[in-house]
């Protein structure tokens, strides 16, 4: 028997947990039709196959049809979920873990122009600022219907196999009753405090009725809002107290903070930048008030401080939920003393963010998330060992030269700086990003493990190619800002890249003009504004940093807003000229119309990348298959078996931006799911 806390078995009612960590509830939108299908089922079987105690599924499942999802949650007001939360029950407990969901009623969180274009409900006409409907005040009609679709929801759960339910509270529905700022109604269920979580207690006490008192019942709610006018410490462990007392529920699991705007969200979920288990202490003192089996999570992505959570007794169960979409196999790593094979999760949450901008969840950097029919987590051995160059050690370089070196070949990469990294080394050295470099270290140490030689100031030329005498080889090299963007001026415009590498010192009275809406627009902007200067982001679109996304944005907003800085929508820069010590700016629309001079002392252009790709077209003609890659094939995960050339003597593959400007998930992508199968 292990001694590490994190190993130990848990007990919740009759169900053995086998060790202390779980995958809290969350929604990586990969349902079909509302349905937990093959690809959903994959996912939480994989987390299962890699030792965590319990996975928690939906974030959150609808029970009611005036719910609609906004994240294509699964739809458990259905009957027709039972066989397929069967089959994902099934395949889950296979692997020896447990699995829960959790169930809402979004209230006022979502759209009425969703699904059955019906009214959205909340106990108030208080709109939410995220999803902006305006709500109707429910009626005791309403009141009952939602009390009833709780009970038929948790029923076909515990008849599809389910461990249990998690209730969602905060920011849905039962947290709309409970905080003063969106309870508008009048008794029995406005009012005092008593009335406003008489909601909660109804709809327990019928699901109650319907499952009985065995089956597993927990909520997942915020002990205090942090909001002015909201919910407050004390009322948290009040009602902590009382959920507790009520007899109705078997676990807490407890977070802090609200989530009706982007910020709010962003403090709940911190991203990268931010601080790690800010609410660990605070959930802590709700267990040690209360007695009572208590779960959490909010960034706790390292088993460092999964194993103080529940040495020092804070936690019962901690969740590492983003942590394991990272590496869906942390528990087995620990068990076997390989912790530090562990892939890091780095915070930079395109997970959650591609979900709220109504995309499927992928980790920046295990492009198997979510493609587990399709992508290895485990990657298979060669039947033959090939000689594999990589030019360029970039996220797409890195990741090739992983991969091939797991599959046993023999590989060489060749990188003309002194490290490896390419634009993640650039993006590293904002303050808030430095956790960023982890994506490169983690793959260094894999690659040292497999014998992958690196040879770094070599810059690399067809003849170098050559004398490896390769069967493969894979170009990575990236791109170079792309500033020629202009009718006139282009030559005196700098790159966001030039600002954030240092080659260029920031002037005083500065536009950045970003219309590849990336990180590095808004990065060079803040380095620049932390200087004293003035500037002004300007964007053609009509929102700026889409590429960025919400959560993501939150940390810049409040460093820029507090410097002052401009941001000018809709406006397209097309010329810069000299007028002495001054460029003036010529910006028009692209909806006509506008013709304006504008004077500045520097000009950043965000403008993406133009790929580097030279030695990729200088070695085309002497490789097999003329470098093209067949999509069928990559689609179909077999070999490459493209012959132009029968006289050629390699394979010749480009990845990631030495094709065209995407981002890092896109370039791991590339390169897994081609090298994977060499």
């Amino acid at each position: 028997m292990s001694n590490d806390p994190l190993l130990q078995p848990y007990q919740l009612k009759h169900l053995t947990l086998r060790n202390r960590i779980i995958m809290t509830s969350h929604e990586p939108a990969y349902p079909e039709d509302g349905m937990p299908k093959g690809r959903y089922r994959a996912y939480h079987a994989e987390r299962a196959r890699g030792g965590v105690a319990m996975t928690m599924t939906a974030g959150s499942a609808a029970v009611s049809r005036d719910s609609p999802p906004v994240f294509n949650n699964l739809l458990v007001y259905k009957d027709e979920v039972v066989p397929w939360v069967r089959e994902l029950t099934d395949a889950v407990h296979e692997e020896g873990a447990a699995i829960m969901i959790q169930l809402t009623h979004l209230g006022r969180r979502t759209r009425w122009d969703k699904e059955f274009w019906l009214p959205v409900v909340s106990p108030s006409h208080s709109r939410e600022a995220a999803h902006r409907a305006f709500p109707k005040k429910l009626e005791d009609w309403d009141i009952e219907r939602i009390i009833k679709d709780y009970a038929n929801a948790a029923e076909r759960m515990k008849a599809g196999g389910m461990d249990g339910i998690e209730l969602q509270a905060y920011g849905h529905l039962m947290d709309q009753f409970w905080s003063p700022l969106t309870n508008e109604l009048d008794g029995p269920y406005g009012g005092s405090l008593d009335n406003r979580l008489r909601f909660a207690f109804d709809v327990m006490t019928a699901i109650r009725k319907r499952v009985g008192p065995d089956f597993i019942v927990g909520i997942r709610y915020s002990g205090d809002e942090m909001l002015e006018g909201g919910l407050s410490r004390q009322d948290g462990l009040e009602i902590s107290r009382r959920l507790k007392e009520s007899g109705l529920i078997d676990f807490l699991n407890v977070i802090r903070g609200h989530i009706d705007t982007d910020a709010g969200l962003t403090d709940v979920i911190p991203i990268q930048g931010m601080a790690s288990s800010p609410h660990l202490d605070f959930a802590g003192e709700i267990r040690a008030a209360t007695n009572f089996p208590t779960f959490h999570a909010a960034r706790i992505p390292d088993v460092a401080t999964a194993r103080h959570a529940i040495a020092s007794g804070k936690l019962d169960m901690v969740g590492m939920t983003r942590a394991h979409m990272t590496d869906p196999h942390i528990v087995r790593k620990i068990m076997e003393n390989r912790e530090e094979d562990i892939r890091p999760c780095v915070g930079a949450n395109y997970c959650l963010d591609r979900i709220y901008q109504g995309g499927a969840a992928y980790c920046i950097h295990n492009a198997a998330t979510g493609r587990e029919e399709s992508m290895p987590h485990d990657i298979a051995r060669a039947k033959r060992r090939r000689k594999v160059v990589i030019v360029g050690a970039g996220p797409a370089g890195m990741e090739a030269a992983r991969v091939a070196g797991a599959r046993g070949h023999e590989v060489v990469v060749f990188e003309a700086a002194s490290q490896p990294g390419g634009q993640i080394r650039l993006t590293a050295q904002s303050h808030r990003r430095k956790e960023m470099i982890s994506i490169i270290d983690w793959r260094t140490a894999q690659c040292e493990k497999s014998g992958v030689v690196f040879r770094f100031n070599t810059w690399a030329e067809a003849d170098t190619i050559a004398a490896e005498t390769p069967d493969v080889v894979i170009i990575a090299t990236g791109g170079l800002p792309h500033t020629e963007v202009l009718s006139k001026g282009d030559e005196l415009v700098v790159s966001s890249w030039d600002i954030i590498a240092g080659d260029v010192k920031p002037g005083e009275n500065v536009l950045v003009y970003d219309d590849a809406g990336d990180h590095a627009g808004l990065q060079a902007a803040e380095l620049i504004a932390n200087t004293g200067a003035k500037v002004e982001i300007m964007t053609p679109d009509r929102s700026f940093a889409p590429e960025v996304m919400a959560m993501n944005l939150v940390p810049y907003m409040r460093a820029m807003q507090k410097l002052d800085v401009t941001f000018t929508v809709t406006y397209r820069l097309e010329a810069v000229e000299r007028d002495g010590n001054q460029l003036i700016a010529h910006i028009g629309s692209d909806y006509g119309g506008i013709a304006k001079r504008r004077p500045f002392d520097q000009v950043v252009v965000n403008h993406g990348t133009i790929p580097l790709d030279e030695l990729y077209f200088e070695l085309k003609p002497a490789s097999v298959n003329h470098g093209e890659m067949s999509h069928d094939q990559l689609i179909a995960g077999v070999p490459q078996s493209v012959v132009r050339n029968p006289q050629g003597t390699f394979q010749l593959f480009r990845i990631g931006d030495a094709v065209a400007a995407r981002n890092t998930h896109a370039a791991i992508y590339d390169a897994l799911r081609l090298v994977k199968d060499v």
